[in-house]
């Protein structure tokens, strides 16, 4: 009975012991995939996370509407113009204008 325990034993722990050679294994692979792309991508700055909360929601949903709004009226414009300058001329007006349409859809009081 004993021996078959000791048997047991050893051969778990050479599984165990294989296990962890191969864990040890893929973090030295890991390690030297984190080197090189660190050493590649070393000299790029990273950029700011987006911002999260209440106000940055907010601010992300006026924007998507001002957005919706100029995209429809363009649209609109492009549906029922034949000319071509009209609507070259309403493309810049939205986009110039776009920081005044936010304004008045979205006035502070």
């Amino acid at each position: 009975m004993s021996k078959e325990r000791a048997q047991r034993r050893a051969e778990r722990e050479a599984a165990a012991a294989k296990v962890a050679q191969q864990r040890a294994a893929e973090a030295e692979r890991q390690a030297r995939r984190e080197a090189r792309k660190d050493k590649l991508t070393g000299w790029v700055p990273t950029g700011r996370g987006r911002q999260t909360g209440l106000l940055a929601e907010k601010r992300r949903r006026q924007a998507g509407a001002t957005f919706a709004v100029l995209v429809a009226f363009n649209l609109l414009v492009f549906a029922f113009t034949r000319d071509v300058y009209m609507v070259a001329f309403t493309l810049v007006a939205s986009l110039l204008g776009a920081p005044i349409v936010h304004m008045m859809l979205f006035k502070r009081n």
